[in-house]
């Protein structure tokens, strides 16, 4: 992030581009306030921090652009720890242009892309996970995926790599006193603790095995209903949706392309297809729509199989296919699942079906903090399999051991952008005795 610099005044809109009631505007940088103080009718050099002072920004020649309140933070008080300050006004499109010129006369420059957070970040406010908590909230799309983000802001994943850089500091500590004594080799009174070792291992797979069932709730999941013409594919989906979306017709091939719509099924974020009726055709446009329906079932996470019991068809095997009958009451008793599309009776337990096969090989484990992110999966994992191989490598001496000890260290520093290297001195000379 060679172009960020911390200190240098930046600006950005906080809030959408586009007409609203009120409108926040966000500054941040050494002299900030000073800068904007002679656009600003009202005195912040009096105010205290994180109050809100009323007053009027006006341009360089003293004409009124907007009535506004800016909130004051002196440094170390704000969301990024500089002095800052932010302008809530009018949301007209019109007054934020002419505020953002202010600005800019003023020497605050544009932001870039969470610059914001990034100086939060540098300046201590926050850790690597929870600069990344910021993002998955504000693109969160369940309840279930704000609230995990959440926790991550408040420090949960922090709290957790710290408990166990804490106990792979100890003991790497008590082995680095051999080492310092010239052992070549781990001594024979030296023990590995093993169940401490494994103890911290499962923990941090336990953690990373949380990224594949919270990017379910924060991306959510491609679900393709399917099957063969007319078998009530659209009277489906139109049901899961509770809207008209598809057009339902008793004329065979009326569905000749998929329609998609982002939806909320039983809590989970979903992109829902509809799609042509599988059947041999030599019509070309409908045969196009059945090529297309087939490459998204390939890539599908889960395909609702429709089915008119009347046709004696059966559904396609596979792992991912939900096989659901139409005409609830021509349906089969062992069918499982069926739905009636001029009385809504099934849709809940269809629905409730749709929620178990997306979730069934999700780890759920109680008492874990989740992540959202594959570079944290991917460092918990990392310092996780060294410790596997610091314990394989007892046979190989001490110094060896020690580097992937520190490896995982390594992994969990860069996890939540901590730096550990000079931990294992203060943990080690801590540990001695007096007159040592």
């Amino acid at each position: 992030m060679a172009n960020y610099e911390t200190g240098e005044p930046i600006y950005a809109l906080a809030t959408p581009y586009s007409p609203s009631a009120l409108a926040v505007i966000r500054a941040s940088g050494d002299d900030v306030l000073l800068l904007f103080q002679p656009y600003f009718t009202g005195n912040l050099g009096k105010a205290r921090s994180s109050l809100a002072v009323h007053g009027y920004i006006k341009d360089e020649n003293g004409k009124r652009i907007d009535e506004v309140m800016v909130i004051k933070y002196s440094k170390g008080h704000g969301y990024t720890s500089e002095e800052a300050f932010e302008i809530m006004c009018h949301g007209s499109l019109a007054v934020i242009r002419e505020i953002e010129k202010v600005l800019v006369k003023a020497g605050i420059r544009e932001a870039l892309p969470g610059e914001f957070t990034y100086r939060a970040f540098m300046h201590g406010r926050m850790d690597l996970t929870e600069a990344e908590a910021v993002e998955e909230i504000v693109k969160a799309k369940t309840g279930t995926a704000s609230g995990e983000a959440l926790e991550r802001l408040s420090g949960s994943i922090r709290e957790e790599a710290e408990k166990a850089k804490d106990a792979i500091l100890d003991i790497l500590a008590s082995l680095e006193v051999e080492l310092d004594y010239g052992e070549d080799e781990i001594p024979e009174d030296w023990i590995f603790p093993e169940e401490k070792a494994e103890a911290i291992r499962l923990r941090l797979e336990a953690i990373a095995s949380t990224f594949k069932a919270s990017r379910l709730w924060s991306e959510g999941a491609l679900v393709v209903i399917a099957g063969r013409t007319n078998a009530g594919k659209s009277s489906l989906y139109n049901a899961l949706l509770k809207e008209n979306r598809a057009i339902v017709s008793p004329v065979e091939g009326t569905t000749r392309d998929y329609i998609e719509t982002d939806a909320i099924l039983s809590g989970i974020p979903v992109r829902l297809f509809d799609t042509a009726g599988l059947r041999e055709t030599d019509e070309v446009i409908e045969k196009e729509g059945i090529r297309r329906s087939e490459e998204l079932i390939d890539k599908a996470d889960l395909v609702i199989y429709v089915i008119d019991p009347s046709s004696g068809d059966l559904p396609p095997e596979g792992k991912k296919i939900l096989p659901v009958y139409s005409r609830q009451d021509l349906s089969p008793s062992s069918s499982g699942l069926s739905f009636s599309s001029v009385t809504g009776e099934g849709i809940g337990n269809v629905l409730e079906a749709v929620r178990e096969r997306l979730t069934e090989d999700l780890d759920c484990t109680q008492g874990v903090p989740r992540i959202d992110s594959e570079r944290q999966r991917d460092k918990l994992l990392e310092a996780a399999d060294a410790l596997v191989d610091a314990q394989k490598s007892l046979a190989f001496g001490a110094d060896v051991t020690a580097m992937y000890l520190q490896s995982a260290l390594t992994a969990l520093g860069e996890l939540t952008g901590s730096v550990t290297g000079d931990d294992v001195l203060d943990r080690l000379f801590s540990s001695f005795c007096l007159g040592k």
